[in-house]
């Protein structure tokens, strides 16, 4: 008879011992405040509640314990996916991240960050409904309301591309305009596309937290809000799909093509993603 194992997708029925699949490791960008790490934590957790046969790690860019290269070094040569959680293209997701894996022994992949997504759409109208968005609207209330989708900004456009996508993904849940403005390094500021949605009649504005956990941005964007504001991601378990997701992307063969070896080779040619109109 065959033998079935205690720990299930490890033993196959012939009895060959299947080999362990790649390791997750989902890269953090490290904040100093404790509840950005207390969310990545429970975040790990739900991975592995809903994945209990894949090895899961984490590693930090900056700020935190453990940092990537340390949780690389810990593999040795085993096979690794990359998994940021991060809302968009950016430098650490096109130079930072490839450059520390390909630093270390492990055999390693990258993941597409986890925006612009369907899922963080969910996640958004979620947190925007638990902070007192309306369900159900009238005519005259949807003409009067608009979103600003508060992310944390960046100097690449590629970054503002992915964003400016999902408040479109998010406008067409809502059926109402939602405006992305950023915290730093680029714009328009929360402040200006409130005064610019006021300016058109949009006197009901909420603020749509678009940061993966809570920090210093989020509550900055989040107390400009004149109306509702919504808390960041966090656990919400769309997330976690997501994450996975990401992942299956690149081990999935069908998927194969969706990913990138860490850090090709210098001049090497880039094949980027066209730009998405919005």
């Amino acid at each position: 008879m065959n033998r079935i194992s205690s720990q299930p997708g490890l033993v196959s029925l012939d009895d060959r011992r299947r080999p362990e699949p790649p390791a997750l490791v989902l890269v953090a960008h490290g904040s100093r405040d404790p509840r950005t790490l207390a969310t990545v934590h429970d975040l790990l957790d739900q991975v592995r509640d809903r994945r209990p046969d894949l090895p899961v790690h984490l590693g930090h860019i900056e700020l935190n314990e453990p940092l990537l290269p340390d949780t690389l070094a810990s593999l040795g040569t085993a096979e690794a996916v990359l998994v940021p959680l991060l809302l968009s293209r950016g430098h650490h997701v096109k130079r930072d991240i490839p450059d520390m894996a390909a630093a270390s022994p492990a055999r390693t992949r990258v993941a597409a960050p986890l925006g612009p997504h369907p899922l963080l759409v969910d996640t958004l109208h979620a947190r925007l409904v638990e902070a007192g968005w309306p369900t159900g609207m009238d005519e005259e209330t949807r003409h009067e309301s608009a979103v600003v989708l508060a992310s944390a900004g960046s100097r690449d456009p590629e970054s503002a591309v992915d964003t400016r996508r999902t408040a479109h993904l998010l406008a067409e849940r809502l059926g109402v305009p939602v405006v992305p403005a950023y915290a730093s390094a680029a714009t328009p500021t929360v402040e200006t596309a409130i005064r610019a949605l006021t300016a058109r009649g949009r006197h009901r504005v909420a603020v749509a937290s678009y940061f993966t956990a809570p920090g210093l941005f989020a509550r900055q964007c989040a107390e400009k809000a004149p109306w509702v504001a919504s808390a960041p991601l966090g656990t919400h378990s769309a997330m976690t799909k997501l994450i996975l997701h990401r992942y299956d992307q690149v081990t999935d063969a069908r998927g194969a093509g969706l990913c990138q070896l860490a850090a090709p080779p210098r001049g090497a040619t880039s094949h980027k993603r066209p730009a998405l109109a919005i």
